[in-house]
């Protein structure tokens, strides 16, 4: 049975559909309030992301002349923030649809998705937390007035939403949850032989990267899991550094964090980069690397490259999951319990 017919045969479960409504409507009036400018970016581009662990929904564009262009669903709307962030728009922020494929349909994906990104200028990593703590408190105190932040329930388990959040930088969790140090953790020739003498299977084959992930996730995060706050997770190595910049006192490191509750990953945020010529040097990594995990092809964005190279102001920003946080809003244990129309039942697939 569709999710129409079901609210249709009993119309009280509609209200567990209009959490998103609350949602949406409080963290546009958060940054409304802050003085943010909402902006709005395209969701069919001629270039995308080019994360190597991400693929893309491929189509092509046809003009009514026969003209024919390749074209893809945005997986973020990053790269074009930030080409407004050049063009001097500020602090800003968008509510959009993204869309991942080649992805689990699970309790945590869809492959069609809502993003909120923001960006805040003459800031750091360290101030998009101290945003993160007060909007998802907001979003929780609106979505229920009578909600106890220090005494919260999602899925019948209790959480301390108070600020300040837990945080822990990489290293120091490696080293506390893995007994791993850092210039173990650090080393491609370190870090292979620990986790064989842990029994994790490694080949010749096996990324640095790989094995960084497999300890993160069986290890690290699970140890994390056991508390009762949420946490960032911050200061990610260098080679993990994506689109932030690296720290000045310590280059081997990126301004990266990932914020955690109850399990569920909620927001990946970057110190931005703004070196044109270091950010085309990872891009080209990335797309070498997509290639060889045999990803879609496609060039990197010289308009984004243009764009850093006229200059942005020093920004940090995020984006977080909407979806996931309505499932915590709304005490859900899946996102398709989120949306009106999940992709399992459009297209007649099995959950993982």
């Amino acid at each position: 049975m569709q999710t129409w017919e079901k609210i249709k045969n009993k119309p009280d479960q509609l209200a567990k559909y209009l959490v998103r409504e609350k949602v949406v409507d409080t963290v546009r009036n958060f940054f409304k309030e802050i003085g943010f400018h909402e902006v709005s970016t395209p969701i069919l581009v001629s270039t995308p992301s080019c994360e190597p662990n991400l693929e893309v929904f491929k189509t092509n564009l046809k003009t009514f002349r026969g003209t024919k262009k390749d074209a893809y669903l945005i997986m973020s709307p990053e790269y074009s923030i930030k080409k407004l962030l050049a063009a001097g728009i500020g602090n800003c922020f968008e509510i959009t649809k993204c869309f991942r494929n080649e992805e689990e349909v699970s309790r945590l994906h869809n492959p069609e998705f809502t993003m909120l990104e923001w960006y805040r200028t003459n800031a750091d990593y360290t101030d998009i937390m101290n945003d993160f703590e007060k909007l998802f408190s907001k979003i929780i105190t609106q979505t229920d007035p009578k909600a106890n932040l220090s005494n919260w329930i999602y899925q019948k388990k209790s959480y301390d939403l108070t600020p300040p959040w837990m945080k822990f930088s990489v290293a120091d969790a490696f080293e506390r949850f893995a007994e791993i140090d850092t210039d173990t953790m650090l080393s491609k020739n370190k870090l292979p032989e620990v986790a064989k003498s842990k029994g994790y299977e490694i080949s010749q084959e096996t990324t640095w990267e790989a094995i960084f992930n497999q300890i993160l996730f069986n290890e690290v995060e699970p140890a994390l899991r056991k508390y009762n706050k949420p946490y960032f997770l911050y200061d990610y190595p260098t080679p993990l550094a994506s689109l932030s910049k690296k720290k000045s006192l310590d280059p081997r490191f990126a301004e990266r964090f990932e914020v955690f509750l109850a399990g569920i990953e909620l927001g990946n945020c970057f110190s931005e980069l703004s070196n044109a010529p270091e950010q085309e040097l990872r891009f080209k990594k990335d797309l070498g690397e997509r290639k060889r995990r045999g990803k879609s092809s496609y060039p990197l964005d010289r308009e984004l490259i243009k764009a850093l190279s006229a200059g942005i102001p020093q920004t940090a920003g995020i984006a977080v999951g909407v979806d996931r946080l309505i499932m915590l809003a709304g005490d859900f244990a899946t996102i398709s319990e989120t949306l009106f129309f999940p992709a399992k039942e459009i297209f007649d697939l099995q959950e993982t």
